[in-house]
């Protein structure tokens, strides 16, 4: 039986598991995918359970993206470029291959949706950990050139604008009164995931064609989805980002692409509940 993880800290809002339990019951495969809730010191014990075929690979979530590449031979194509890995696997010759599958996820999820070809969007992404180079590098993917940063901690922004030297940073106290020069506002931080902390303020001013996207899934509607919902705002949650990642790692595992339906959204929506 093959044998996958899920590592981050915290993970209890984590629905990685019931999404590839879905797939390998559906596909037929003899597989078992579970929640590891690690410390840091744990990163090069799990990645050596890899290389000595004991586990067959990892999703990577929140604090490790980046902190687990050390520990990896080689990382390649959007892990590259965004220096932020979330899947983890041995290729052919036995190499620890450190992957991104969120740039995907973050592209079939909602910027192939919304982001219109010979438009000139101006676009605000809040956070600078995890998903936010990702969440950059998918709008610059999507031939979006107008990118505004802006972290709760600013150090944190310089760090990703010295990967992405085009984009623009904002501080932090500045957003409220900035919110109606974007077009579409885009939540990479952590801020609204259950039993977390959340905003403490709401975007009030806003372009009435606005889209927001929140890369949280748990739960379904934060408190800004709401707000925005409320105000007749287009909205996004994290869900479709979650699946399409999950989608292309399944597929870099077992060289299948698992089908994405009616019956699964119902399935991972019911456990968010």
């Amino acid at each position: 039986m093959k044998k996958y993880l899920i590592i981050g800290n915290p993970l209890s809002h984590s629905l990685s598991p019931d999404l590839h339990q879905y797939w390998f019951k559906k596909n037929n495969i003899s597989a078992i995918y579970q929640a590891n809730e690690i410390k840091d010191n744990e990163l090069e014990i799990i990645t050596t359970k890899i290389r000595k075929k004991e586990l067959d690979g990892i999703n990577i979530t929140l604090p490790y993206k980046k902190m687990i590449i050390p520990f990896l031979d080689e990382i390649i194509n959007d892990a590259k470029d965004t220096n932020s890995v979330n899947i983890v696997y041995l290729n052919e010759e036995d190499k620890l291959i450190g992957e991104n599958t969120d740039v995907y996820g973050l592209q079939a999820g909602y910027f192939n949706k919304i982001i219109e070809k010979n438009k000139n969007y101006k676009v605000l992404v809040l956070g600078a950990g995890g998903v936010a180079p990702s969440i950059i590098f998918a709008l610059i993917k999507s031939n979006v050139a107008d990118i505004t940063l802006s972290n709760r901690t600013y150090e944190k922004s310089l760090f990703l604008k010295s990967r992405f030297p085009k984009i623009k940073l904002m501080k932090w106290n500045e957003i409220k009164k900035n919110t109606r020069e974007f077009d579409v506002i885009v939540n990479g931080t952590s801020l609204g995931l259950k039993n977390g902390n959340d905003f403490d303020f709401l975007f009030n001013d806003v372009k009435k064609d606005l889209v927001f996207i929140d890369t949280i899934y748990n739960p379904l509607q934060t408190k800004m989805v709401k707000h925005f919902k409320k105000n007749n705002i287009k909205t996004f949650n994290g869900l479709d980002m979650f699946i399409y990642q999950g989608q292309k790692s399944f597929y870099l595992w077992n060289k299948i692409n698992p089908e994405v339906n009616d019956e699964l959204i119902t399935l991972l929506e019911s456990k968010i509940r």
